[in-house]
């Protein structure tokens, strides 16, 4: 877009597509004669907030709810880190040389949250790994108490069979 008197900007990636977490560059090229001011500001259904004034080579004015998040750059760019649902929204530049000529610019930024389809089915595999975990453990302890049952009864037999010849050995004497 370019303006009179010299100021012209060029937004490459008018629309973005972005993800919670994710970090995004809100990409321009400006030009002007002397020396620019570029002004960043968000648009959503939550009102409108400045991000970001700065005049290019001089000093830098990120608002306090920016100020951990946003990276400003030469070409008049930003970063914004660790975007969020609230992140999305109409972005609003402004380049305005020192005669007050002015080009404006718009990035549309869509924030989408991250579903986890995955996660259903991790939590339904490990429901499924549980329950046969289960049945498992409650078919080796019945193997167990069977094999107990099976040790008395042959224990016990073998000491009525052991009584019994004792029996019969002092009888025969």
């Amino acid at each position: 877009l370019s303006a009179p008197g010299g100021v012209s900007l060029v937004v490459p990636q008018p629309n973005i597509n972005a993800t919670v977490a994710q970090n995004i560059l809100l990409s321009v090229e400006y030009s002007c004669r002397g020396v620019a001011t570029i002004e960043w500001k968000h648009v959503s259904s939550w009102g409108t907030t400045s991000i970001v004034e700065w005049r290019s080579g001089n000093y830098v004015n990120i608002s306090m709810v920016y100020k951990d998040r946003v990276t400003t750059f030469e070409n008049g760019s930003i970063q914004l880190r660790d975007v969020g649902m609230r992140d999305a929204g109409y972005y609003f530049v402004t380049v305005m040389d020192e005669h007050g000529t002015n080009a404006y610019g718009t990035i549309i930024v869509n924030v989408y949250e991250i579903i986890y389809e995955d996660l259903h089915f991790v939590a339904v595999l490990f429901a499924f790994l549980a329950a046969v975990s289960a049945i498992l453990i409650c078919f080796m302890w019945l193997c167990n108490k069977s094999l107990h049952l099976f040790q008395k009864k042959t224990t016990h037999k073998l000491k009525a069979s052991t009584t019994e010849e004792i029996e019969l050995e002092t009888i025969e004497c």
